[in-house]
């Protein structure tokens, strides 16, 4: 199965899971998605991502001084994102149970084989 297709459905939850732990710049949300295991995320699907639920309303913006190059653009949740992230925790988990239950049944001894 490729995971990348999984890796598309659930990246805006993803997102706003990091983004619920705290703030932060595109390439800090795509590192903290890579050491949550989501090793084969990219940077372009994140930063658009980002931008996507910005325009959606479910972000807010602001830009902090770095020492070590240009501004940074940090992503918070506000009251839309936090809203969204509960739904989409909601329907992610009834999904990923009802997943668990089918492959628990296809794993079964007893299940006939075809």
């Amino acid at each position: 199965m490729d995971s990348s297709q999984l890796l598309k459905g659930v990246l805006d939850l993803a997102v706003l899971a990091v983004l619920d732990e705290r703030d932060g710049y595109g390439y800090d949300v795509v590192r903290r998605l890579r050491e949550a295991g989501l090793h084969d995320v990219g940077d372009a699907s994140v930063y658009g991502t980002l931008r996507r639920l910005f325009k959606a309303g479910a972000l807010t913006s602001y830009v902090v001084a770095s020492d070590e190059g240009p501004h940074r653009k940090y992503y918070g949740l506000n009251e839309v994102g936090r809203s969204m992230y509960a739904s989409s925790t909601r329907t992610w988990t009834s999904f990923a149970a009802t997943m668990a239950s089918l492959l628990k049944e296809g794993h079964s001894d007893t299940a006939p084989r075809s």
